[in-house]
């Protein structure tokens, strides 16, 4: 087992990759060093393998498959993360480790968005996008994460180890916030300096596409982990509409005696019935989360036996 693994993710990075690698030889020598290449066209895991990393390929494309994979195959006391695209210093690696390794955070994330993000990364979709999860994520879930989407981030063993990497591509990164937040694990912040792509090195994420596939990763995860909430929302929304409908029904009543629209008060009654299954829904589910993070704990147990062990 690495005491510390530096993971760096990377399709078509050869401008770049080399000073990363070497950049994280030099902050943290006694690190292992992996790039998983994902199907690069451009020579990137040749030029990572030259500057002396260990160099594994990933087949399926997205980032979210890369890191599933990186998270299976490396055993490691602190993971760091790091895009290979040379916008995140490596120079705050060491600060970020020792979180991990000397004060017990279970992630550490990279803050961009305290610095220098929004004067050097010159796409301002991307700037609203990324103030946008934050506030969302932040609100929903009741964190206080300063960067969701973050390529820069430290780990533990036992986050690694218990994270279930569902997403594929760039929804990634806001699932792994998530997680983290809904387990109660422990999220630090590390303010960290952010510098725009340098030239010939292009962007693989879409502003529109990746940031609506973002966005209903949130919603998922919304009603996965927080279903009371979520299905009471719907619930409360359903019973409005259905109570708007049915007062001027019950006023004519009142007043004639007579119910003339009487469709209407079928679809009434239908969409009250649908907000109280709405309600149960939630509860029902609520339960069953309850169960799942009662068995999250236990599973974190047999984890911290097996680092133990492997210490």
């Amino acid at each position: 087992m690495d005491r510390i693994a530096v993971l760096i993710p990377c399709y078509n990075e050869a401008p770049t990759i080399a000073k990363v690698v070497a950049d994280a030889r030099r902050e943290l020598p006694e690190a292992a060093i992996y790039v998983y290449d994902n199907n690069s066209t451009d020579g990137t895991a040749e030029i990572a393998r030259a500057a002396g990393a260990i160099v594994r390929h990933e087949v399926r494309q997205g980032k979210g498959n890369v890191i599933r994979t990186m998270f299976r195959e490396i055993d490691a006391i602190c993971y760091i993360m790091i895009d290979g695209d040379d916008t995140y210093p490596l120079e705050y690696a060491r600060q970020m480790c020792e979180k991990v390794l000397l004060e017990g955070a279970d992630m550490v994330v990279g803050d961009r968005l305290s610095s220098t993000y929004f004067t050097e990364n010159k796409r301002r979709f991307h700037n609203f996008g990324n103030s946008l999860v934050r506030f969302s994520i932040n609100r929903l879930f009741k964190g206080d994460v300063k960067d969701i989407m973050t390529g820069y981030r430290a780990m533990s063993y036992r986050f690694v180890k218990t994270f279930p990497v569902l997403s594929r591509n760039f929804e990634i990164e806001t699932e792994m916030t998530i997680h983290a937040i809904d387990k109660n694990l422990r999220v630090d912040n590390v303010v960290v300096e952010y510098r725009d792509r340098q030239e010939g090195s292009e962007s693989k994420l879409n502003t529109f596409s990746d940031g609506m596939k973002v966005l209903g990763t949130i919603f998922r995860m919304y009603r996965n982990y927080k279903p009371m909430q979520f299905f009471s929302i719907l619930a409360a929304v359903l019973a409005i509409i259905a109570i708007i409908f049915f007062i001027p029904i019950m006023a004519e009543f009142m007043a004639t005696g007579l119910v003339p629209k009487i469709p209407t008060l079928i679809v009434v009654c239908f969409v009250m019935l649908a907000a109280v299954l709405c309600f149960f829904t939630g509860l029902v589910l609520s339960t069953l989360v309850q169960q799942d993070r009662q068995g999250f704990e236990f599973k974190l147990n047999l984890v911290e036996k097996d680092l133990r062990e492997e210490r």
